[in-house]
């Protein structure tokens, strides 16, 4: 069974190789060849690092060996931007073993609502967890034009 910790700083690195692998991965289902590499050009260990040690909360599931298997991260405010799961995780539920975490994040936080720009990939995993969709963005990565949705939780006070 797969663990979660916290973000430690030598993770920069296979956080983002795990980012790019994972875009590359499961991109092609939703998303265009060039959508995807757009998108996976964004995983660089630069950004990634900054991510993880600007203040936000970053859990990383990991199997026995210690072999990272996904991560997900959460701002203060509630907003949840990375859920990434390595493709050799695919189908143990990882997706949703991060977000129950990182939920229980918010709801100590006392954040009214969790909010997440959410690819075609992971809306319905939002979805069936509650989220609404706002809206949605159509955005451009390196002069690709490509979408996400806006999606929210609102939480018990």
């Amino acid at each position: 069974m797969p663990t979660l910790r916290l973000y430690r700083p030598d993770d920069a690195s296979t956080l983002a190789d795990l980012y790019a692998r994972s875009v590359v991965h499961y991109g092609p289902r939703a998303y265009t060849a060039v959508q995807v590499s757009a998108w996976a050009a964004t995983a660089t260990l630069e950004g990634t690092e900054a991510r993880c040690i600007d203040g936000r909360h970053v859990l990383v599931a990991q199997d026995a060996d210690g072999s990272v298997l996904g991560f997900g991260d959460m701002e203060d405010d509630g907003h949840l931007d990375f859920l990434y799961i390595a493709p050799e995780a695919e189908g143990m539920r990882l997706g949703s073993l991060l977000y129950a975490a990182l939920e229980a994040h918010a709801l100590h936080l006392h954040v009214p609502r969790i909010f997440v720009e959410a690819s075609e990939l992971s809306r319905p995993l939002f979805e069936r967890r509650g989220f609404l969709m706002l809206g949605r963005n159509d955005l451009s990565l390196g002069g690709v034009a490509i979408h996400n949705y806006r999606m929210e939780k609102r939480l018990p006070e």
